[in-house]
Parts: structure tokens; sequence; C-alpha cells
């Protein structure tokens, strides 16, 4: 009887990823606060409100009103948009809803070390009680100088989170992150933002001589697999 000497496609696969080390540490996310998840630490409020309600945080899934960290009442949904923030969702989104707001605003400094290619980003959602509302709200989010959104809040869907991103090269300087809320009238719409990120874009990897060398030891395992099939058939 024969006994078939092989080598399997798992083990192979095994000795591919580890010769291009598929596996690599999360990237470091440059927002302060980007989650929310300390409240508004870290960003500042600029613009005007005439009606004494800024921007805060709210907490995700809860029936509370705005003093008491809701959205008036509506349960907000976790952000279930894909991001490519390294930051988790966490219990906490920011919230814009004066209805007599004029360039109210959520900021803050970053700080690039390292000149090179960033990704840039974060996530909004309108509730149904503001967009139910008479009047219409704009909204912009513009990170390192570059407008990631720019519209009206009524053009686009109630009660769905959508991800805005792009990738951008950066030099080594002071940017910021700002978010931009005005209103026309009372009551108007709303918006919630979660999961800000900047995060550096590794480049490329280029492996080894020693991983070449396993690469190689794949490889040959492959074709000794191929040959002794032949041989048997």
């Amino acid at each position: 009887m024969k006994t078939l000497n092989f080598i399997s496609k798992g083990a192979i696969g095994i000795t591919l990823a580890a010769a291009f080390g598929i596996a690599s540490a999360l990237p470091v996310n440059l927002v302060s606060n980007g989650s929310f998840e300390s409240g508004l630490t870290g960003w500042s409020i600029g613009g005007t409100d005439g009606q004494g309600f800024p921007p805060i945080a709210i907490n995700y899934n809860s029936n509370a009103q705005y003093s008491g960290g809701g959205a008036f009442g509506e349960p907000i949904p976790q952000n279930n948009a894909p991001t490519n923030s390294p930051d988790a969702v966490g219990t906490k989104a920011a919230y814009f809803v004066s209805d007599l707001a004029t360039n109210q605003s959520l900021f803050q400094t970053i700080s690039i070390l390292t000149a090179g290619f960033y990704q840039i980003g974060f996530s909004a959602y309108a509730p149904q009680n503001g967009f139910d509302n008479a009047n219409d709200a704009t909204f912009s989010g513009v990170i390192a100088s570059f407008t990631l959104a720019n519209y009206s809040v009524k053009s686009g869907l109630a009660t769905t989170w959508q991800t805005f991103s792009n990738n951008i090269f950066l030099t080594a300087n002071n940017y910021t992150a700002q978010f931009v809320f005005n209103t026309n009238g009372r009551p108007a719409a709303d918006v919630v933002i979660d999961q800000v990120y900047v995060i550096a874009t590794p480049p490329a990897e280029v492996p080894e001589p020693g991983s070449l060398a396993l690469l190689g030891l794949g490889l040959a395992g492959l074709a000794f697999v191929a040959r002794r099939k032949q041989k048997q058939a």
C-alpha cells in the first residue's frame, strides 16, 4: 500500500501568511476622543446658538431628553456603517440639534508629525424627529482642509448611518477637524456624528530575505504535491 506524503493547503497558507506578515497592529487615531466616549473632551464649540442647545455627547439607544444625554426621546442606534476608524463605536456620539444655529461647530487641532498619506473620515446620522421638522439644516465635515461632506440634511436619508472618508497626503503640520451646523428656522433637522478619525496609511511592505525563503519553501511544497499526484495516477 502506498503512503501519500503531502503538505496541506492550510499549512501552505500559514507559511505564506507568515512570509508576508499579514497580521499587523491597528493604526493609531490622531483625533483625540474621536468616538466621543469621553463626552466632548478634546473638542471645542464654536459659532452662535440663539436657542441654547449647544452640541452635546448623547448616549446610544437612550429614550432620554436632551438634558439627560438623549436625542429628545428618540433612541439613536450605534453606528453600523463600514468605517476604518480604529476606535470602537462605543456608547456615545455627538449631537447637533439647535434650531437657531449659525456656524455652530465642533472642532479640534490635529498634529501631523510625519509627512505621508493619511486616511480621514467620520460617520453621520439624521434622527427621524428632526428630519420630520418643517425646516432644514446644513452640515459640513472638514478634516485637514479637505471637505468630506457638505449637504442639506433633508437631501439625504433619515435614520441611516453614512461614512465619509478619503485618502490624502499631508505634510508635517497642525490641521483642524471641524464640523459645522446651520439651521434656517424653528424647528429644524438634526445631525449626529461619531467615529471621527485620521490614521496613517502604511506603505506596502517589501518581504525580507527570510520571508522570501519561506515563500520558496511553500511553492516547493506545492510542486512536490503535484508531482506525487502525477506518479500515482
